[in-house]
């Protein structure tokens, strides 16, 4: 059956994925963009809905049965950005997604995030995806947390690996995250759970 999914972070290596991936299995991906996004990337088939993730407005979600949450202020932004977009960005999605009758919401989030006092050159960007993982589970919405391992741009791999079986220290590709982003807003097999991820 086709659904209509929400895609934050479309336009990024990992969301590029994902879109062709719903598409391709016949179902119907809205990008959430800002106005100044490069689409260029985007495939044929993917509808645009403009928004900007450190100030989104009422309605964004209407007419969606799923959100995927896989955006990020990136590597080269400091930890003013982290806040705006990884966690309250995050939250304020959540919320919208609830207040619009949402089926389900999967967030992307990352190795580490399941401590809530990280530490590490990390620790400011995994505390943000801490308390936007936790705002989704206890905002009563259907979620699934993915937190994949390094990521890399390889292809997809022969399989995944999920939960506690996980090396910490070993790569996930963004063809694969996407995949198992994918499979979790289509198909409710990950409802209410929040593992960790890597490549086989």
């Amino acid at each position: 059956m086709s659904m209509t999914i929400l895609v934050a972070g479309a336009t990024g290596k990992t969301g590029q994925h994902l879109v062709r991936g719903l598409l391709a299995q016949g179902h119907e991906p809205t990008a959430l963009v800002r106005e100044s996004s490069d689409t260029s990337a985007l495939p044929e088939g993917v509808a645009l809905r403009h928004g900007d993730l450190a100030d989104l407005q009422p309605g964004i979600c209407d007419g969606m049965q799923a959100v995927v949450f896989a955006a990020g202020s990136g590597g080269s932004t400091g930890p003013e950005m982290t806040d705006k977009v990884d966690r309250d960005g995050a939250i304020r999605l959540i919320d919208l997604a609830r207040g619009a009758g949402v089926e389900r919401f999967v967030m992307l989030s990352s190795v580490g995030a399941d401590q809530s006092d990280p530490q590490g050159k990390l620790a400011h960007y995994l505390k943000a995806k801490h308390d936007a993982d936790a705002h989704l589970q206890g905002s009563g919405l259907t979620y699934a947390i993915l937190r994949p391992v390094a990521l890399t741009d390889e292809g997809r791999g022969e399989d995944v690996i999920l939960g506690a079986e996980v090396d910490k220290s070993a790569k996930a590709s963004r063809a694969d995250v996407a995949h198992v982003l994918a499979e979790a807003a289509t198909s409710g097999r990950y409802d209410g759970t929040a593992q960790d991820m890597q490549s086989a």
